[in-house]
């Protein structure tokens, strides 16, 4: 399945001051990662020792609800503003390398953990290459 992201973003009217394909990457990669966080939580929960995994869980929770909404405010651009993009960038950056590591530390017993790492570190630098474009 393709993504809507950039053909959506290239039927907006008005000029966006981004650009618009990486931003468009940035975004599915929010996605992608907040569904990956998501699922790795619930995986989590159902794993035997499911004690030993809280922090996971509590990262994984705390990343897909910042990668989600990162990826519903930079999908709007009427009024935008660029030190709300900025800001939301910089928190998807430290909740995506704070997942990814922890994530990181349980790869070798769990492949939800593994794939979830892969996510957030893909997430990570996404949004590090759009915030580089932010004047």
């Amino acid at each position: 399945m393709t993504s809507t992201t950039l053909p959506m973003l290239e039927t907006y009217p008005q000029p966006i001051n981004l650009d618009r394909r990486k931003l468009a990457a940035t975004i599915d990669a929010l996605i992608a990662c907040s569904e990956a966080c998501t699922a790795c939580a619930d995986a989590c929960l159902s794993e035997g020792m499911v004690a030993e995994l809280t922090k996971c869980i509590r990262t994984n929770m705390d990343c897909a609800d910042i990668c989600g909404t990162t990826a519903r405010v930079l999908s709007r651009h009427t009024g935008y503003d660029a030190n709300i993009t900025r800001t939301l960038l910089e928190a998807c950056i430290m909740a995506c390398k704070s997942c990814g590591d922890e994530c990181a530390s349980h790869a070798g017993m769990h492949e939800h953990c593994r794939i979830c790492a892969e996510a957030c570190r893909s997430c990570e630098q996404a949004c590090q290459d759009l915030l580089a474009t932010i004047a």
